[in-house]
């Protein structure tokens, strides 16, 4: 019997970042144990609630960076899904916070030497290669932002493990 699947790490991709005139292009979840790390990917307009759910089935701590404020409340307003009141949420970025450690997420890497395969892709970018997948059929467009979405999910992972390591804030 292999490890319990108890976490996941979820990040999502919009079209820009007005809750009312943007909407969701992917959401990426990583989730299983350390040995067998499961990632599935939900690209517009294949992306429902019941999809979502049934990829955090048997979840109990969802880690996010940023989803108090972004993440987890455009889920809710596109896909009625309450995800801070159907599982424990951390956001990451609470505890970078909590040990100085500034900025966006690929500032955090940076600070810590998380390192990216592809540095040159950040979330303005995302929004470009969306677009130019959508209205280009660009499918190489539609494969680095996939690629993007992976490395975001993925890294939360390791941030979580390197946070663990420098260990609870004294203040």
């Amino acid at each position: 019997m292999g490890e319990p699947i108890n976490e996941a790490y979820l990040d999502i991709e919009t079209t820009g970042l007005s809750f009312d005139y943007d909407y969701v292009t992917v959401v990426g979840i990583s989730r299983g144990s350390n040995r067998n790390r499961e990632l599935e990917q939900f690209v517009s307009p294949d992306i429902s609630a019941h999809r979502i759910l049934q990829s955090l089935k048997g979840v109990q701590v969802i880690y996010t960076f940023a989803g108090n404020d972004f993440d987890l409340p455009f889920l809710k307003r596109h896909y009625g899904i309450d995800l801070k009141s159907d599982f424990r949420h951390r956001d990451l970025r609470c505890q970078c916070r909590e040990r100085n450690l500034r900025g966006g997420l690929k500032a955090v890497e940076r600070q810590l030497g998380i390192c990216r395969v592809r540095p040159d892709v950040d979330g303005h970018e995302a929004v470009r290669l969306w677009w130019r997948y959508r209205n280009h059929h660009d499918y190489t467009a539609l494969r680095v932002l996939l690629d993007y979405n992976k490395e975001d999910v993925l890294n939360l992972k390791t941030l979580k493990q390197l946070l663990a390591k420098l260990g609870p804030v004294v203040c």
